[in-house]
Order: structure tokens, then sequence, then C-alpha cells
């Protein structure tokens, strides 16, 4: 197949060359059958009129085949390769067999096959020709390692275990490195510190893919025996004579002590002869005694660590096999770090080190340098340092950032690196500034990439101060919350639970740096706004996971500031209102660790302050009756999460409730209606006694109690009070009212009780409360259980028009006029103080809006033809009252700083006049409208209000000038 050749020429070039690698590599180029005739030419050679140089060649050729490794031939070996193929072929066919198709070159001689194995006997069978001629102790424990060794890792003695850890595979890859350096004998002793490390490697990783059999081990193992027998005592007594080892010896003794180890895990896993078990255990007690009469000091010596950090660092600029791993030791060793080399070698091969947990090593070493020296020279290479870390930081995926900013956190807190390194701090302000502008000019879908990718290297250095940036910017740019919030949002690291001196209660960095950024520092309330809504965006980001939970932000925002006191107690409702619609993410529902009972009582009392709202004193923080709508939304949807599962047992759950009815019985009593869905069946509605007298109330489901301030003729208050309460509760007492509209005086006597009451109500009500009454009114006048007459003393003439349509409208504005003329009377001037006399005009005017509203709907759009000529009318004179009676009320207040909001009705009111008369189109109109007009501005003339009279003088006016237009 391949030419004929001198062998001993060829052994003799080889030799003289000092190439064993190359010729391997040529050998195991050859098909499989011609390799053994091959290495059995060497063992052949090397067997007759043995030298010395002929013994290290055979062991070095050896040494060779077990480091053999596929991929690693240079130009002259592929070359060589693809020749034998190639003349394989033309073989094959000259000798007239069938060729396949393509001559498959071996993948190696490491395989399974019997030829690959024989191959390994081989060499074994060439080290029992030749071990008498070995005389040398170095080639003694040469030929005895690479036996161990192939006995070790080529057959099924091979322990299936892990490798050798990173720190074991670096100290013994310095070690060989070591030991050539210092012994002049070695081949490698001249060679430069790459090429040493690289062969060193080579050494460590065998790919032992072809084992003995086991027939063929024991072979192995029972020579191995007796060459110990033959050379142990003289190596022992060489090894401890000298005062180090040379390569050899500590391979054989590193070989040994791995071999005695798999030997035993051997003798115990496998089934084995009798005659295989005493090879076994007299190999293994030999291996120990040989082992243990070697000194001590020559297994274990120091390495010099300068040695290790260039070894390591040569193993990662290589890119050899477990650079990687090495890498790693790189970062977190910090004997090495921060020399001139170790600073290099971090900047050269900075692409090695972008992975998420060498950064986080990276930086602990860097603050560990930081602590320790702060001299100009360290701040320096700190510096410089930093700056390859957050290169190779800034090119981490979104994902792999995030678990740096993780590791940040858990280490240093939400200062990050600020606080150990002070180089970070020089310029940091100006970046941050630098960074948040351009963010806040292009507020952006597209920009949003760009925008994290800069914010994360801030957030690197510095979390808690990039986050503060955040939130402030959230509140004072208009607009840019949502964005900002994105932003933030893309750091689902920055969920971190800070346990400061409180590891028992863990707190979020994010609501932190809230509570000190912007919290109590906002001015206006379009900020509160934008507040809210970056809040509710980082409990509920569209596309992420919540940075916040509901419960995080109640106990920061909220339960601190329910007080009527606090300045922040309308901002921490609103708060509290936005949490209560966020879902909750597991079956337990937050509200549970939020102590819910405390917080619905501290609601209740708030709630009860308002009973007292117009008598609290003026500079006492209070918030206003504006808020209470929502504190009453926030009650109910607080009872309706505030379920039986949210305690941990039943019996907890009915003591909770106890403790809570317990507590609000000292309250007004309407509160504690409004926690009826809470209650459920566990306590009975209880209301004054007086309420008993004009209702036919259950008895089981309700109970009296005598209150001081419901004396007798206060059951139509407390009717009313309950009214106001819910919707459904209203519902019931409409139902349950008794009052008998066959009886006149009985009618008469409520209709006046009910004005008293209403007025009584009127000022403590909220505008929800207030329209609940509203439709109260609506439903008695429709019933014609309440009676309110109708006076002519706004009508000029009778109108010979239909207002029977119209008559509730008329009736409710009416009552407004006497309920207002009854709180404007004498009797009642010390009633309400001055402050409330807004609030009554805003719940008055409110009403007359709808109202107005109300009227539009019966009446419909105002049309010009003739049959709809009498409705266009009948909402003129409707609009012409309900001016009067506006002004009249306007008329009788004490307080003139109330007209503003009497203007806007009053205006729209004459607006609508305005379109509904102009519509008619009968003859008598133009005359009528003027005598209207007059009319209206002789009423309006007579306001006190000049700011009043005057606008809506104007008004008039222009109304007069428009008819006097039309009919010229």
């Amino acid at each position: 197949m391949i030419p004929d050749v001198n062998h001993t020429v060829l052994f003799e070039l080889v030799k003289a060359l000092g190439v064993p690698r190359l010729f391997v590599q040529l050998l195991l180029a050859l098909p499989q059958d011609v390799r053994r005739s091959e290495l059995e030419h060497l063992v052949e050679y090397v067997a007759s009129e043995t030298s010395l140089s002929d013994v290290r060649f055979f062991l070095d050729v050896w040494w060779e085949v077990m480091k053999h490794k596929e991929g690693q031939e240079d130009a002259t070996v592929s070359t060589f390769s693809t020749l034998i193929c190639q003349h394989g072929c033309e073989t094959s066919l000259d000798d007239g067999l069938q060729p396949p198709k393509r001559f498959k070159g071996d993948s190696g001689f490491l395989n399974d096959s019997p030829a690959a194995t024989s191959l390994l006997m081989v060499l074994i069978e060439g080290l029992k020709e030749t071990y008498q001629s070995i005389v040398l102790p170095r080639m003694k424990c040469y030929a005895l390692a690479n036996l161990v060794e192939l006995l070790s890792m080529f057959t099924e003695l091979e322990p299936e275990g892990s490798p050798l850890s990173v720190a074991e595979y670096l100290d013994k890859v310095t070690s060989v490195v070591s030991l050539w350096t210092s012994d002049t004998e070695s081949q490698f002793h001249h060679r430069g510190l790459d090429e040493k490390v690289k062969e060193a490697e080579r050494s460590m990783s065998l790919l032992p893919m072809a084992k003995l059999s086991r027939e063929e081990l024991f072979v192995g193992l029972g020579f191995l025996c007796s060459l110990l027998h033959g050379w142990g005592e003289e190596l022992q007594g060489t090894l401890n004579s000298s005062e180090e080892l040379c390569y050899e010896s500590y391979r054989l003794l590193d070989a040994l002590a791995a071999f005695r180890k798999n030997l035993v895990c051997f003798s115990e896993t496998r089934d084995l002869g009798e005659d295989e078990t005493c090879i076994v255990l007299e190999l293994t007690q030999i291996t120990k005694d040989f082992l243990k009469e070697i000194s001590a000091s020559l297994k274990s010596k120091d390495l010099d660590t300068s040695l290790v950090s260039s070894v390591a660092m040569t193993i990662i600029e290589q890119k050899l096999e477990r650079h990687m791993e090495m890498c790693s030791v790189f970062a977190s060793e910090k004997t090495w770090a921060f020399s001139k080399d170790w600073v290099d070698s971090l900047v050269k091969n900075k692409a090695l080190f972008q992975k998420p947990e060498l950064v986080l090593k990276l930086l602990e070493t860097l603050v560990n340098f930081a602590t320790s020296r702060q001299d100009k020279e360290a701040q320096e290479l700190q510096m410089q340092v930093t700056k390859a870390i957050v290169e190779c930081y800034t090119e981490l995926s979104l994902i792999d950032k995030n678990k740096v900013i993780s590791g940040v956190l858990a280490s240093w807190g939400g200062p990050g690196l600020s606080l150990n390194l002070q180089v970070i701090m020089e310029g940091f302000q100006e970046d941050l500034n630098v960074v948040f502008n351009q963010i806040t000019k292009s507020v952006s879908d597209q920009g949003l990439t760009r925008a994290v990718a800069s914010v994360a290297r801030l957030m690197l250095l510095y979390p808690e101060a990039t986050v503060k940036q955040v939130c402030n910017l959230a509140v004072v740019n208009l607009g840019a919350h949502q964005f900002l919030a994105q932003i933030l949002c893309s750091f689902p690291a920055l969920s971190f639970l800070e346990t400061h001196n409180d590891p028992g209660r863990p707190h979020s960095l994010v609501v932190r740096c809230l509570e000190e950024a912007v919290w109590g520092k906002l001015s206006t309330a379009r900020e509160e706004e934008q507040f809210l809504e970056f809040l509710a965006f980082l409990m509920q980001p569209s596309s992420a996971a919540p940075l916040v939970s509901p419960a995080e932000v109640t106990k920061a925002f909220v339960l601190p500031y329910l007080k009527s006191n606090s300045a922040q107690i309308e901002l921490s409702l609103q708060i509290l209102s936005k949490v209560l619609g966020v879902q909750s993410c597991s079956e337990e529902h937050w509200i549970k660790s939020c102590h819910p009972f405390p917080l619905l009582l501290s609601l209740c009392k708030l709630l009860d302050g308002y009973t007292k709202y117009w008598h609290q004193p003026r500079d006492q923080l209070f918030p206003s009756l504006e808020t209470k709508d929502l504190l009453l939304n926030i009650l109910c949807q607080l009872c309706e999460v505030v379920r039986p599962e949210t305690a941990p047992s039943p019996a907890l759950w009915v003591q909770s409730l106890a403790w809570l009815h317990r507590k609000v019985a000292s309250l007004d009593w309407t509160i504690g209606l409004r926690l009826k869905k809470l209650y459920g069946d566990h306590f009975k509605n209880e209301v004054p006694a007086t309420l008993f007298e004009i209702c036919t109330l259950p008895e089981d489901e309700w109970t009296s109690q005598h209150l001081p301030a419901y004396g007798p003729g206060s059951g139509l208050l407390a009717w009313m009070e309950c009214c106001c309460l819910s919707t459904a509760l209203r519902e019931t007492m409409l139902t349950l009212l008794t009052v008998n509209v066959d009886n006149p005086e009985e009618v008469n006597l409520f209709s006046k009780g009910f004005l008293v009451a209403l007025i009584q109500v009127l000022p403590w009500c909220s505008h929800s409360e207030w329209k609940r009454l509203m439709h109260v009114v609506e439903n008695l006048l429709q019933r014609q259980v309440l009676h309110v007459p109708y006076t002519l003393e706004y009508v000029q003439y009778m109108p010979l028009l239909n207002l029977r349509p119209f008559a509730c409208y008329l009736q409710f504005s009416v009552l407004f006029l006497r309920g207002f003329q009854l709180l404007c009377s004498s009797s009642c001037s010390t009633w309400l103080p001055a402050e409330a006399w807004l609030h009554v005009v805003q719940l008055y005017c409110s009403s007359m809006t709808d109202l107005l509203g109300s009227v539009k709907s019966t009446a419909g759009l105002p049309s010009h033809t003739t049959e709809d000529r009498t409705s266009t009318q009948e909402v003129s004179f409707i609009c012409i009252q309900m001016f009067c009676h506006l002004l009249h009320v306007a008329a009788m207040l004490p307080d003139k700083e109330c007209s503003e909001p009497l203007v806007v009705v009053a205006l729209e009111i004459l607006s609508q006049y305005e379109i509904f008369s102009s519509a008619d189109t009968s003859p008598s109109n133009t005359l009528r409208r003027a005598n209207e007009r007059h009319f209206l501005e002789s009423i309006t003339d007579n306001l006190s209000d000049k700011a009043l009279r005057g606008t809506l003088l104007q008004k008039l006016s222009k109304l007069g000038a428009r008819l006097a237009g039309e009919t010229a």
C-alpha cells in the first residue's frame, strides 16, 4: 500500500529530529491494520540492542499516542492523510477487489475496534520486551506513568465521575509548567510559556475512546504489578533522596494516586473472579505502600502565584480547552488582580468576559481592590478596569444585563458600586442628566430599545440614583411618565427587596426611591396625576412583569397616611383606589398582607369625620368633600375583596368581624350600614329607633338603637340618610316607606318634614350621595307622595300651555327654592358655617344642570314645524321659571363668593331658552320674546351681586340684539 521504507533510517531520523508527535500523527493517519504493523516495527526496532535514546523514543511515542486528538494535525499531516486515502483507493482497484465508494480514513485510532485496542496492547508488549533495558530511574518513572495512565484511562477502570475542577486543573497545568521550567533536561525547558502551557494542557485532557478488554486489562495489571515489585523500592529511594521531582516522577505519582482510587472503585462496583480480585487487591496494596513511602514535601509543593496567574492568562489568551472556566478564576482571583499583566489581559480578552457571571465576578474583584487601595495609581487602574467591565456589560443581552444588576443589588444594595468606587461618581451626575435629557426629548416606542440601553449602563453603576432620576422625571415631565415607566419595567431586576436593618421586613427598592425622590414633593394636581399613572404602570405594565406589588405600594403610600390630618391623605386614597383595581396574581389576595381590618377601621374613622366636616377647626387638615365619594368607593371595593378566604381560618374571620363591629359601634351609625356586605348575616342593620316610625323594617334584618341625636320626629332624617348610602339601600327605603297618601294631613306633614330633612342632609352630602337623593325626590314626586305646590310668583300671565309632562321639573325647581328659603332664613342663620355655602351651591347647581338636561330630553330637539310649536313655548316657559328661581336663590345667599357656579348654570339656562324660543314660529312669537326678555332683565336688574348681574344682563342684551336682527 505504501512504498517500502527502511524503518531503521525512519526511526533514527525521527529520533534525531525529536518529533515523536509528528510520527504518531502520521502513524495514526494510516489504516488500522497498517498502523499495527508499523508500530510493531517500532517495537522490534527498540527491542533490539536497546539504547537509552531508544527507550525515550519508544516512551515518547507511547505518550503521544495517548495524547493524540483528532483535528489538531498540521498541514503536512493533513496532506499525508489525503494521499493515503487516494492511494488506498487505487490499491483496492488494482487488487481487483470491489472498491468502496470512497476510502474512509479512520475517524481516529481511538475507537472500540479490536485493531484499536490491539494497538494499545502492542505498546504494552513493547514495554515487556524493553523494560529490562530501562535502567535510569527517570525512564522507569516515565514507563510506569505511561502504563498506569493507559490502564487507568483506556480501560473499564476509567472513572465515570466529573472531570477535574478548574482549580485542580490549573494547579496541575502550572505544576507541569513549573517542572519543565526548572528541569534543564526536559525537552520543553527552553520553550516559551505559551508552548509549555499548550503541551501541559494536552497531557491533562486525554480522550479515552478505546477500551482494552477485561482480559487485556488484567494482562496489563499483572505486568504493572510485577514492575512495581521490581522497581518500587529503587524508585522510592530515588524519589525520597531527591530534593524535587522531575516531570516523569511527578506524572507517576499523580497517575498512581488516581489509579489507586480507580482500583478501589473498580473492586467495589464490578463482579470479579477470584484471580482478578487477588490481582486488584495486591495492586491496590502495592500502590498504597509505594505512595505512603514518598515524602509528603515532594507531593505537595507550593506554586509561585505569579506563575499560576501567567498560566491562567495564557490559557485564556490561547483559548485552550477550558479557557472559559479559566476566565471565571481570572475574574475572581483577587491575588492576581490589578497587576499590569492582569489588566492588559482583561482589556485584550474582554470579548471572552461578556457573560453575566463573569461581569459580576470582575465587579466583586474591582470593589475589593478599590476598598483596599485608594492611591492615585490605584484610581487610574480602577478607571481602566471599570471601562473594560462596562464595555463587557454593554454587549450583554437585556436579560443578562438584568442578571448583572440583580447581582449588584444583592451584593451592594441600592447604591450599587457608587459606595466603593468613587471613580465612577466623577461625572456620573452629568452623564445621568445628559442621558435623560435625550430620552425625554425623544419619547417614542421606536426609541425605547435605545433608551433602555443607555439607562442600563447607569443602572449598573448606581441603580438607586438612576431609579430616582426616572421617578422624578416621570412626575415633572409632561406626558413622559408612561415611556419612563416602560424603561423602568425593562429592568425586572429592580424588583429587588432591601432588608437594611430589618431582615424580617424586606422593602422594595423602587418604592423607596419613589418615597425619597417624589413623595411629599408633588406640587401640582398634574404632577399627582402623573405620579398615579406612573405608579399604576409599574404595578401593571402592558408587556412586562410588575416592578412593584400593590401590597408594597399600599404599605408605603397608604397605610402610614390614613389620618385625617395627613397632608397626603387625598393622594393616598387615590393610590389605594388604584391598587384595589389591580388584579391579584395569586390565589391569595394581596390585601391579606396589608392588615385589612385595621385598614377598614381607618377608612371608617375618616368617613366618620365627615359627619363633623363643617365643624372641624379651620386650621386642621381634613380631606375635602370631593374626596368623600372616593373614600366611599374604596370602602365598597374593600368590602368586595376582604372575604372569609383572606383570613387564615374561619374562626379568625369571625373574631376580626366582631373586633371591627365593636370598634365601629362608637362611630356614626350609618358607617355600620356601609359595611353590610362585609358583615353578611353576622350582624343586623343597626339604625335609630325613630326610623321604625316611618318604615316597616323587618326585625330579622334590622334592629333599633336609641341615639340622643335622633329624638322624636327625626325618623325622616334617618330615612334620608339611609337613602344616601347606596343605590340598593335607597330602593329598599323607598319600598319600605309608609305614607298614607289618602290622608291629606299626613301627606302635608310628610312633605314639610321632607323639606327640613333634605336641608339638614344637604351640606354633608357628597356629589354621589346628593344624586341619590335627587332620585328619591323624583320618585316621590312621580308617586305623588311628596307634595310641592307650584306658586305663580314669577308668572306674569296664565300660560295656556300643556305643562303636565314637565310638572315634575317645575316642582323640583320650586322645591330647591323653598329649601334655600328655609336655609337662608333667620332661624337657620347660624346653623351653616360660611365655608359650607360654596359646597351647597355647587350641589344645587349640579342638580339644576341635571334638571335642565331632563327638560331637554323630555322636549326633544326644537323644531320649526307647526306641530311642535307648543313644546318650544313650554320649554321656554320652564327655562324662564328655572332662571328666576336660580336668581332668587342667588339673591338670598349670605356669601357672595358663590356666584361663579350660579353664573355658569344661569347662562346655560338662557342659552337653552334662546334655542327653544327662536324655534317658535307662531305669529306672536316676536312680541312674546320681547316681553319675556324685558321681564328677565327686570328680574336680573334687582340682583345685588354686581358681577352676576352684569354678566347676565350682557347675555340678555345679546338676546335682544339677535331678536332685533331677526325682525329687521
